[in-house]
């Protein structure tokens, strides 16, 4: 994708002892677009935030946030972004607005800044009701949403979210997933580590795959899919006992032809909507019923099984245990009043 980059990693390293947590990493992220870091737990995708984000410092390579050096200009980086880390950070004991006018005066935003940014953003994530009330009486996906709009308040044109919607029921995901498509339609770019294949699928423009601290893939969500596999022409028949005539007919137009029985289903290997749209007039010109036909593409599951031998839930349940170097001296609240 072209564009002006908002976020460079180039041949990153990091090094935990003789643990090699993330090993060569490179990429681009173009500004106004979403970029999914893809990977199991142990992947070196938090590791990557945190070196991006001025958290930890390389062992070797560079990264660039809106053009500053995570190394050598930080407190740059830090006013050019935004960060949402795995578990919501907010103050339990205060109240969503608290919360917000709170990080308002650690940034050192004006206070009428602050206060119409946080009438703002409690409006946006639907939080307005509960401004008064005390956080620890949010639900799970209340606080991620008074999370992600903390990060907000400074305005940052550049977002890190490393796995926001963790643990949210799927309406919340759903939901949080609308908030960011909004925020990208005005400009913000965002980086996004997650193990949920849909939300990749869902939000990402690329996708880079990342597994034991490498990159494995890189591309689109439709690139990475075509690599796993060509799409198939999925017919399935009103009657059992027509599975022989339509095997025989698609075979005509596919020569990779699977029949099941029990679903009553007829699957051929297919270059694309032309295969099936001439697979289609095959069947309306037959006296054979159908209950359905359609396109049905690899989806980023199989992508995951095909790159790493595992489906994605069948990765480890542990955490990223290359994240334990503290937080680099500096503060990370520091910015700039837009």
């Amino acid at each position: 994708m072209g564009g002006t980059a908002a976020v460079e990693a180039i041949d990153l390293v990091k090094h935990f002892g003789t643990n090699r947590a993330v090993d060569g990493v490179s990429f681009v992220v173009p500004e106004g677009t979403v970029l999914g870091l893809l990977g199991p737990n142990g992947a070196g995708k938090t590791t990557l935030v945190r070196m991006l984000t001025t958290l930890s410092v390389p062992t070797s390579g560079a990264g660039r946030v809106a053009g500053f050096d995570v190394v050598t200009q930080p407190n740059e980086v830090r006013r050019s972004m935004g960060l949402t880390g795995q578990a919501a950070t907010v103050d339990e004991i205060l109240t969503g607005a608290e919360n917000l006018r709170l990080v308002g005066a650690l940034y050192g935003l004006p206070r009428a800044y602050v206060r119409d940014a946080t009438e703002r953003l409690l409006d946006r994530f639907d939080l307005t009701d509960a401004a008064d009330r005390m956080a620890k009486t949010y639900s799970g996906g209340m606080r991620r949403r008074l999370d992600l709009a903390v990060s907000l308040l400074a305005a940052p044109p550049i977002l890190f979210l490393d796995e926001p919607t963790t643990g949210l029921d799927p309406k919340s995901r759903s939901g949080l997933w609308a908030v960011l498509r909004e925020l990208v339609d005005e400009g913000t770019t965002l980086l996004l580590t997650t193990q949920y294949l849909e939300e990749a699928d869902q939000l990402a423009d690329e996708i880079v795959v990342v597994d034991k601290g490498k990159v494995i893939a890189a591309g689109t969500p439709t690139q990475l899919k075509d690599e796993a596999g060509r799409a198939s022409v999925v017919v399935t028949l009103t009657h059992a006992r027509d599975l022989a005539a339509a095997a025989d007919l698609v075979r005509a137009h596919s020569p990779e032809v699977h029949v099941d029985r029990t679903s009553r289903r007829v699957t051929a290997r297919a270059g694309g909507l032309g295969d099936m749209t001439r697979i289609a007039a095959a069947f309306e010109a037959s006296s054979i019923e159908l209950d359905d036909l359609g396109l049905a593409r690899p989806s980023l599951d199989d992508v995951f099984l095909h790159l790493t031998g595992h489906r994605a839930e069948d990765a480890e349940d542990a955490e990223d245990t290359d994240d334990v170097e503290a937080a680099e001296p500096g503060p990370i609240t520091e910015g700039a009043a837009p």
